[in-house]
């Protein structure tokens, strides 16, 4: 089989949460203990760090293998999903694995996979932990794919823990409460792994507190111990609560969001330098600043065009897109033109609510089973005070928001991490 082959055969055998939702969800670590075994535990051959929590994980983790490259270290890097191509979830210092790796990969083991049928999570963290080991990478960070308790990266043993922050999100699968959440997301916490939350949420932190003291092991939580300010150029100030300081620290990811993930990023590597890591000041500042040219991170905050100004984001959740909101108040522009979709699982109403009411909105359905029909999408938004046309793809709703955009004007795309995949 060809690249293209191989792609078709694991989507079409094995279930993708991404792409079907909850049917394709595994309540336990079975197979993924099973795959391990078989290849040896190829994640003991190597360090790793760990990403979890409901926002924020993606950039968290970027910045980290950005910041651990500029310190020299050959870095691995998995996440979830994957915006254009299969291979963004793997790979090694900003570099996607090679198609000859899936082809050769999957090849290999159609028989295994046949005995064990595990789903297409499962069979990706399994390839991406031989290849890491293949490769002979130093350290590699991990981002949790959904929770963290049964998550199949969740057999790893890291040098730290982190949990981003809890909101509402898949919520049919983790608890509809901020603690059920939390509990989940908890279960990476380890025995003697130091544990770091980026934000203290008086709904859930006792949960980690509590996972902490019977895992035996130290927690931090991250926007406790550090002060952030920010300058209108996207500068930031960060001091701790022992004094360490990071001045004229320059993100090049944009979203004002990312004043909550650069505490939980700084908190690691503090972590990582009791661990014996060698990361220098600067490699931080040199890290935080090049993560996307480092690595490729896709959809933070992305400029597509300058004229008319033209952003995507894939935030997608209740926190997620208030955030987003918050920052298209910080923009100026005539009107705002808005290409959204969405997916059928998600509380749709809540994100709706809180979305500005004078935009022209472009409803669209991305290509995946999940998505949510347009025109339904149109009428929950038109019951939220919500109006604009419909659009049956995300390329024509794009470009009717081009057409009838002026100069002055702003675009943003997103409210579906698929939608943005189909513009970047």
């Amino acid at each position: 089989m060809n690249y293209k082959e191989t792609l078709e055969w694991l989507f079409a055998q094995l279930p993708m949460y991404q792409r079907e939702g909850q049917a394709a969800y595994k309540a336990n670590l079975d197979n993924t203990l099973k795959l391990d075994e078989h290849f040896g535990s190829p994640h003991r051959q190597f360090k790793t760090i760990h990403v979890g929590g409901t926002n924020g994980k993606g950039s968290v983790s970027h910045m980290l293998a950005s910041i651990l490259q500029e310190a020299g270290y050959k870095t691995g890097l998995y996440t979830s999903p994957h915006l254009k191509d299969f291979r963004e979830r793997i790979k090694i210092n900003g570099e996607m694995m090679p198609e000859k790796y899936v082809i050769d990969f999957v090849e290999q083991n159609k028989t295994l996979f046949a005995g064990i049928k595990p789903s297409f999570f499962e069979m990706t963290v399994a390839m991406a932990f031989q290849y890491f080991a293949d490769q002979k990478v130093d350290i590699a960070v991990i981002e949790v794919g959904l929770g963290g308790r049964l998550d199949s990266t969740n057999i790893i043993t890291p040098l730290v823990s982190i949990i981003t922050n809890i909101s509402f999100d898949h919520m049919a699968l983790l608890g509809d409460t901020l603690e059920k959440i939390a509990h989940e997301k908890a279960g990476i916490i380890k025995p003697d792994v130091p544990a770091i939350i980026g934000t203290k949420d008086a709904a859930s932190d006792f949960v980690f507190i509590e996972k902490a003291a019977t895992s035996g092991t130290t927690i931090e939580f991250a926007s406790e111990n550090w002060q952030v300010e920010r300058n209108p150029m996207n500068e930031y100030r960060l001091e701790n609560k022992h004094g360490v300081i990071f001045d004229h620290v320059q993100p090049d990811l944009k979203g004002l969001y990312q004043r909550k993930n650069i505490p939980a990023v700084l908190e690691a590597v503090l972590s990582l330098r009791t661990s014996g890591l060698k990361i220098t000041d600067q490699n931080v500042y040199n890290g935080i600043a090049n993560t996307i040219r480092n690595t490729g991170l896709l959809g933070r905050w992305q400029e597509l065009s300058r004229t008319p100004y033209t952003v995507c984001d894939t935030g997608h959740n209740i926190d997620g897109l208030t955030e987003i909101v918050a920052q298209l108040k910080t923009c100026k522009y005539e009107k705002l033109h808005f290409v959204m979709g969405m997916v059928n699982d998600k509380d749709v109403d809540s994100v709706l609510h809180i979305l500005p009411k004078d935009a022209i909105y472009y409803f669209c359905k991305a290509s995946i089973p999940r998505a949510m029909n347009e025109e339904v999408l149109a009428e929950k938004a038109r019951s939220n005070g919500l109006h604009g046309n419909t659009y049956p793809t995300v390329a024509a709703a794009y470009q009717a928001a081009r057409e009838e955009a002026s100069d002055q004007d702003m675009i943003y795309i997103g409210g579906s991490t698929f939608v943005v995949a189909e513009v970047v």
